[in-house]
């Protein structure tokens, strides 16, 4: 028998065959109709596109337009690519060894694999912008002179960045970071040293990662074992949202440093963080520390060593988490063993909303040392400190009828703190003429398409197979990427809420799938035009409710995070859908053209959801309406 030709396992003639017309321009009758109008036959009917729009004529009973921002998405890969990569699928290990050319031929979001560095800069320099690369030495052992670092990753989407070091082992050199990494969306970046073992001279940063979405940074060291020299950190991370970051050490070790850190996650949203040791073991030290998590929205903070162990210092804790709105934080030593030493800790803990604090080790074992605390805030334990030359100028015990006031106040003055204007509203304002602030409501999301079905379905896609996940993204512990797989994942088997009915689709046609098991085949998708009108005043013109503004049942979609295309998609009872023109508010010109969805029972929602922090109120007592983003969308009935 003759012996027939393979590639991949599969025949080779069929490879030629599916090549052959893949790369025609094939008419064919009887194809059925995209969004525009025109034939698909007119595109290529065995692209991922084609099959879907196949699908969804089969799936769904009205012949209604199909959108094209829905339709853009799907994957790029033709037949070929298709079926040579599904085979890969079915071998993790086969798939991992070719991730590059896979997630750029499908249009996957995957963090490039960077490769060590040996760069080395010896001469004083100003380098102006620094980009997605390993550095490795910059300025080590320099003697005199100075050197400016202005830009490192701006704006950059994905950057992935190490650097190790920076003026280690310099003498009488004086440094300036301007900045580093500011406006990043999905960061994964570490600092390993700046000014390690510096003698005299100047240690300036700037700002690292301000207003960046979803960091994972890891800054490990800053001035360890420096000798009289000047330092001063002015923000890192102010402004972010979600993601971790950790800061290991600054000015350990130090000799008669006087050190300044003025502000740490200033106004960051929902975000975990942890600062191990600032001046440890020091000598002679003056160290300020002027804001920690101040006015932070639900953090998760861990601060270990503050001054431990050091000798003759000086050192002052302006604000722990003032202002700040619930959360979970530790603060385990504060000048814990020290000698000799002056220190005084101003406030902590004195939150909008009460979180959950624990402060263990305040001067604990010091000799000498004279300490104060002013202000502690309300539900903390404080154990573990010094039962000598330790005053506490208020330790707030308010009664509780003067602590409900309180937040009551602060609630009034500050409910729009953390949550952007016009991102929740009332019904009521979805009336003709209303004016009212728009969000921004553009999609951040990295760009990518989905796989096509038969990919999707052989990957790995739960808790229990994170390991293989890791395998095949080339995600190391503790990266990005990792947490990206970890979190989406476990989002996904989450218990549905009370009512809610919910599923992750990794493809269209599973998206289509799970809609018409909810509401049946008369169904459209529906999602706002563009983005005009965003983070402005704008004036609401026509309106139409969806099943005459009744409630109804509707299936939202929302993009989640992950390396392909996925759409967390639910349905969630008690909801009304509305169609609104939006107009410039100045000129009363059309722009926008918005989909609202109403919340009418938030009675499941929690007491710290953004709503109710924008709105007032709580669970159950209003409903909540918000704008259908960017790429997001909500499907309901014709009508």
């Amino acid at each position: 028998m003759q012996r027939q030709h393979t590639l991949m396992g599969f025949p080779l003639f069929l490879f030629t065959v599916i090549f052959f017309l893949s790369s025609m321009n094939v008419s064919s009758a009887g194809i059925a109709q995209n969004s525009t109008g025109l034939s698909v036959g007119q595109n290529n009917p065995f692209t991922a596109k084609a099959s879907l729009i196949r699908y969804w004529n089969k799936k769904i009973s009205n012949n209604l337009t199909k959108p094209d921002f829905l339709l853009s998405k799907a994957s790029p890969l033709n037949a070929v690519q298709s079926s040579y990569l599904t085979k890969l699928a079915e071998d993790n290990n086969a798939l991992s060894s070719h991730l590059q050319s896979f997630c750029s031929s499908a249009n996957l979001f995957c963090f490039p694999d960077l490769g060590s560095s040996l760069e080395k800069h010896d001469s004083s320099v100003n380098f102006a912008v620094y980009l997605d690369k390993n550095f490795t030495n910059y300025g080590s052992s320099q003697l005199g002179g100075a050197d400016s670092f202005k830009n490192y990753s701006d704006n950059v989407n994905l950057p992935v960045n190490s650097f190790r070091r920076y003026s280690r082992d310099s003498n009488h050199h004086d440094d300036k970071f301007a900045n580093y990494g500011p406006n990043g969306n999905v960061v994964d970046q570490s600092f390993n040293t700046y000014g390690a073992g510096a003698t005299g001279g100047t240690g300036e940063f700037k700002n690292y990662n301000e207003d960046v979405n979803v960091p994972n940074l890891r800054f490990t060291s800053y001035e360890t074992n420096a000798n009289g020299r000047n330092q001063v950190f002015s923000t890192y991370t102010d402004g972010a949202n979600a993601g971790d970051e950790s800061f290991v050490n600054y000015g350990k070790n130090g000799n008669g440093i006087p050190t300044d850190f003025s502000s740490y996650g200033k106004g960051s949203n929902v975000v975990g963080s942890s600062f191990t040791s600032y001046g440890e073991a020091g000598n002679g030290a003056n160290d300020s520390f002027t804001s920690y998590a101040f006015d932070t929205n639900n953090p998760v903070n861990n601060f270990k060593n503050y001054g431990q162990g050091g000798n003759a210092a000086t050192d002052s804790f302006s604000s722990y988490r003032d202002q700040a709105n619930v959360g979970d934080d530790s603060f385990q030593s504060y000048d814990k063993g020290s000698n000799a030493g002056k220190v005084n800790f101003v406030n902590y803990g004195n939150s909008f909303n009460e979180g959950t604090d624990k402060f263990k080790g305040y001067g604990k074992g010091a000799i000498g040392t004279s300490a104060g605390f002013k202000i502690y805030g309300v539900n903390n334990t404080f154990t573990d400190y010094s039962k000598t030359g330790i005053s506490f100028a208020s330790y707030k015990k308010n009664s509780p009828k003067s602590e409900t006031e309180s937040r009551t106040k602060a609630a009034a003055q500050s409910k729009n703190r953390w949550v952007e204007p016009g991102k929740f509203f009332r019904e009521s304002m979805l009336k003709q003429g209303t004016v009212m602030p728009m969000p921004d409501i553009k999609d951040k999301m990295p760009k990518r398409s989905f796989l096509p079905r038969s990919i999707a379905s052989k990957l790995p896609f739960s808790s229990s197979r994170i390991s293989e996940l890791k395998q095949i993204f080339h995600a190391s512990d503790n990266s990005t990427m990792q947490k990206i797989l970890q979190n989406t994942v476990k989002e996904c088997e989450r218990a549905p809420s009370p009512g809610e009915t919910k599923t992750c689709a990794g493809s269209i046609e599973d998206m289509i799938d799970f809609t018409v098991s909810v509401l049946g085949q008369d169904v459209v998708v529906r999602t706002t035009e563009n983005v005009e009108g965003s983070k402005k005043d704008v004036m609401i013109g026509t309106v139409k409710g969806i099943n005459g503004g009744k409630i109804t049942k509707s299936v939202s979609c929302h993009q989640s995070l992950y390396p392909y295309m996925l759409y967390y998609c639910h349905s969630v009872p008690k909801v009304k859908v509305y169609e609104a023109d939006i107009l410039d508010a100045k000129t009363k010109n059309k722009i926008n053209h918005g989909i609202a969805i109403c919340h009418i029972d938030t009675s499941s929602w929690s007491p710290t959801h953004g709503a109710f922090l924008a709105l007032g109120s709580g669970p159950g007592l209003i409903e909540v309406c918000h704008w259908i983003f960017e790429n997001d969308m909500t499907w309901a009935t014709s009508d």
